[in-house]
This record gives C-alpha cells, sequence and structure tokens, in this order.
C-alpha cells in the first residue's frame, strides 16, 4: 500500500513537471510569435513614412510623417522616367532611338544591365529595364542622352519636381543611389505618381511590366504586389540608409488608390503592409459607396494599423540618420549623411526654350478644342443616348480640367460633347456624353488600354 502511495506522488509530481513545462513552452512560443509582429511594426522605424491618396480626386486617405525627408532610394527612377515621357510626348526623343553606353554609365553598380561602354541600346528597351530592373547604368545612361550629364539631367528633374508640386525634393543623379543631398517625401511620390497618371497615361504601362527578355537573359519586375489582383504599377526601391521603399496603384471597380511607403525594414513587411494600407482604402471606399459618411478616413486606417499609435513627427535630419545602421546598401555604394539640402544648379536659360514651347502648345491647344455654334448644333443621333464616365472629383474644376485632358489624349473623343455633373453623393462625374453604345465601349476600350478609369452609361 505505502508502495503504492508513493508510486502515486511520483506519478503527481511528473504530471505537475509536465504541466509546468507545457506552461513554459507555451509562453516561450507566444512571445516567439508576439514578438515579432511588435517588431514589424514600420511605424516603430524612424525610417518610416507613409501616404494614401484617391488617384483621381487627390483625397489623402492616410498619411503619416508624409512630408519628412527621406531618402527615395531607386524611387527616383519614377521622375527619370517621367523627364523621358516628357521628351517622347514632345517629339524630342523616339522609342528607336540609340543611346550609346557611356563609361560613367558603364561604372554605376548593381543593380545593372551588365552592359559595357560603347554598347547601344534602344530607349523603348533602356527604359523598360529601368521601371522593371532597376537597372542604375540605364538610368545614368538616359540621363546622359536627355540632359548631355546626368548632373544637369538631375537639375532639370528638381525643377520639373518644383513645378509639378513635389515641393521636398532634391535630385543629384538619375538612380538613386545614395547621395547626401538626394532626399524627398511619401507625399512628394504621391503627387509624382498622380502625375505620371495625368500627364502620360500612354506611358503608363512601362510601369506594369512584368519582365524583360534582354540578350537572351530574362530579367524581372522587382515589384512583387504585380501579381495581386488590380495593381498595375509602379516601383520598388532600396538603399540601406532609407529601408524598403514602394510606391504602388491598385485598382477596383471604378476606384483607384496610390500607395507610397517609406522606410520598410524588410520586403514580406513593406508588402504586407501597403497591401494593408491599399485594403483599407478600398474599404473606405466601399463604405462610402454604401451612403456611409466618412470624412476622416485616417481614422479607420490607424484602427487597423495601431490600435495605440506612438507617432513621433521627426524635425530634424539629425534624427532622422541616429536611427540608420552601418551596413553596406543593397546597390553596392556606401551610405552617406545627410547633409544640407543643395539647391539644383541654374537650368533658367536650359528651360526657356521649353517654356516657351509648352505655352504654345497650350495655346494651340485651347483654339483645337474650342467648338463653334454651329457644330454645337449638329443634328442628334436618335442612337447617341449612351456616355462614358472617366472620373469623379471633389471639385468641379478638377472635373472640368480632367475632361479637358482626356479629351486632349484621345482622338476619339474629338468633337464629342463633355459633362459635369454632381451625383448623389456630392461628387462632381466627368462624362463624355450623346454617343452611341459602340462609341462608347470603343472610347472605354481605348481608355482603359492606358490603365485609366472609363465606364459606359447611359446618359
Amino acid at each position: 500500500m505505502r508502495k503504492t502511495m508513493v508510486q502515486a506522488k511520483a506519478i503527481a509530481q511528473d504530471f505537475s513537471a509536465l504541466r509546468l513545462w507545457l506552461i513554459t513552452a507555451l509562453a516561450i512560443v507566444a512571445a516567439l510569435i508576439v514578438s515579432p509582429a511588435r517588431a514589424q511594426d514600420p511605424a516603430d522605424s524612424a525610417r518610416y513614412a507613409a501616404i494614401v491618396v484617391d488617384a483621381q480626386s487627390g483625397e489623402v486617405f492616410y498619411a503619416m510623417r508624409a512630408d519628412s525627408p527621406r531618402y527615395p532610394a531607386s524611387l527616383t527612377k519614377i521622375m527619370t522616367l517621367y523627364m523621358a515621357f516628357e521628351e517622347m510626348a514632345q517629339g524630342r526623343l523616339k522609342p528607336d532611338d540609340l543611346i550609346t553606353i557611356s563609361p560613367h554609365a558603364a561604372s554605376m553598380p548593381p543593380t545593372n544591365s551588365g552592359l559595357k561602354a560603347g554598347d547601344t541600346i534602344t530607349v523603348d528597351m533602356a527604359m523598360r529595364l529601368i521601371a522593371a530592373y532597376s537597372a542604375n547604368d540605364l538610368a545614368a545612361a538616359l540621363a546622359e542622352h536627355i540632359g548631355g550629364t546626368e548632373s544637369r539631367f538631375a537639375a532639370l528633374m528638381t525643377v520639373k519636381a518644383q513645378e509639378i508640386g513635389m515641393t521636398r525634393s532634391n535630385f543629384v543623379n538619375a538612380s538613386g543611389l545614395p547621395d547626401s543631398r538626394q532626399v524627398s517625401s511619401a507625399r512628394d511620390f504621391a503627387v509624382l505618381a498622380r502625375s505620371v497618371m495625368r500627364d502620360f497615361p500612354q506611358y503608363y504601362e512601362y510601369f506594369h511590366v512584368r519582365s524583360i527578355e534582354f540578350r537572351g537573359r530574362t530579367y524581372p519586375n522587382h515589384n512583387p504586389l504585380l501579381a495581386y489582383p488590380g495593381v498595375d504599377g509602379m516601383k520598388t526601391g532600396y538603399i540601406n540608409a532609407a529601408g524598403y521603399n514602394l510606391v504602388a496603384s491598385q485598382r477596383k471597380g471604378n476606384h483607384r488608390l496610390i500607395a507610397v511607403m517609406l522606410g520598410g525594414s524588410n520586403k514580406a513587411q513593406r508588402r504586407e503592409h501597403v497591401t494593408t494600407l491599399m485594403n483599407t482604402g478600398f474599404t473606405v471606399f466601399a463604405r462610402r459607396d454604401k451612403g456611409e459618411n466618412i470624412q476622416v478616413a485616417q481614422n479607420e486606417f490607424r484602427s487597423v494599423i495601431a490600435p495605440k499609435p506612438k507617432y513621433e513627427v521627426l524635425g530634424d535630419n539629425a534624427t532622422l540618420m541616429a536611427a540608420l545602421d552601418a551596413q553596406d546598401d543593397e546597390d553596392g555604394a556606401s551610405v552617406q549623411r545627410l547633409s544640407q539640402k543643395t539647391p539644383a544648379p541654374g537650368v533658367v536659360a536650359a528651360l526657356t526654350k521649353a517654356e516657351a514651347k509648352k505655352a504654345a502648345d497650350e495655346k494651340a491647344a485651347a483654339k483645337k478644342t474650342s467648338t463653334t455654334a454651329a457644330a454645337k448644333k449638329k443634328k442628334k443621333d436618335p442612337d447617341a443616348i449612351w456616355a462614358i464616365q472617366v472620373g469623379a472629383f471633389k471639385a468641379k474644376s478638377q472635373a472640368a480640367d480632367w475632361a479637358k485632358d482626356v479629351q486632349k489624349r484621345f482622338t476619339l473623343l474629338k468633337g464629342v460633347d463633355t459633362d459635369v455633373s454632381k451625383n448623389d453623393a456630392g461628387r462632381y462625374r466627368t462624362r463624355f456624353v450623346d454617343m452611341t453604345k459602340a462609341d462608347a465601349q470603343k472610347a472605354c476600350k481605348a481608355i482603359e488600354a492606358k490603365r485609366l478609369d472609363c465606364m459606359v452609361v447611359k446618359s
């Protein structure tokens, strides 16, 4: 009997020990699960900055440190390509023009195309490799081809950035390789993304290329979000001083969002966080479409991203740089500390001719789009009871301006009447009216091919 009691006591002690071991193990597992999640909160990083905007109206849904200075890294190449798009639109640059790789361009560290000094490449192929593969050598070569030297081209980039509303950007190279003077902000890149879509929709597809075949080699796109439904651009970027950056655009139904995240800790965090930003933004759209009045979308993002946020706006560069580690960056160049912003060199003389041409083009376009009273009184087709809607805006002036822009870019809409009217939700719709169903469908197909929003409706 006594022996049985001893055995029972031993079993009980063993069970208690096992129970204690299980509790401890579960606590360790829980710590391993929870701690990384907290460590992976992107807002904990001093480098983090983000913004989400409605691509059509420009409404800011979410902004955190959106105006704080940050290294753009390879997001710079969006601005480089914007400059090239402008040259192509003006006829000064053609897709089949040949670019000769200079010794300077060939010396750029990875990521690069591997071309040697003296090699040639077409403008079109160079731009595809810049947009998708982020080739630093080709960004420098394209800059030299357009601007004479990369430094002069970068100065023109800075001036153009200021013209389109990028108030906190300064560029000194075309690639985004580390330089103490090259800075921008999350808001500026949202402005740039909208400008690309607005000014050069015919070239936006460069940011959607999934991979490129060149000289027997396949070059993949670095943007992982292109595999997600509705995501059709834009660009990733990384240097050690910046962290993992991403500008992305996604469309669902009649809505399109642009999200910018700067300062991610790794690729997975960047991908997941931008996905969260997008999903939250489209949830706001869906709730508004159902009649819910959400005026301050920022609150919706805070509740999803960080229930108890502890945000601190960075006020000076010293605070920013204190958080950066000392590893070499992905692009193979040493990290430099952020110094005082240096203004771009004087380029007034170089831009005078371009500005004069722009003014002349605008005058000619205004004359072309004006219609006579006789044209307006033309006999209406009895089947012309259809319309296309290409946007909805908070301000009537925005809707009217977009109508002019779209009509100017698509010859199918030449002479088609426009209509700007307020819907039940209080937004101004941009429509082209009095069309046949076949013409409306054909126009929408052409517009959507340029990755712009379009919907066929009855007038």
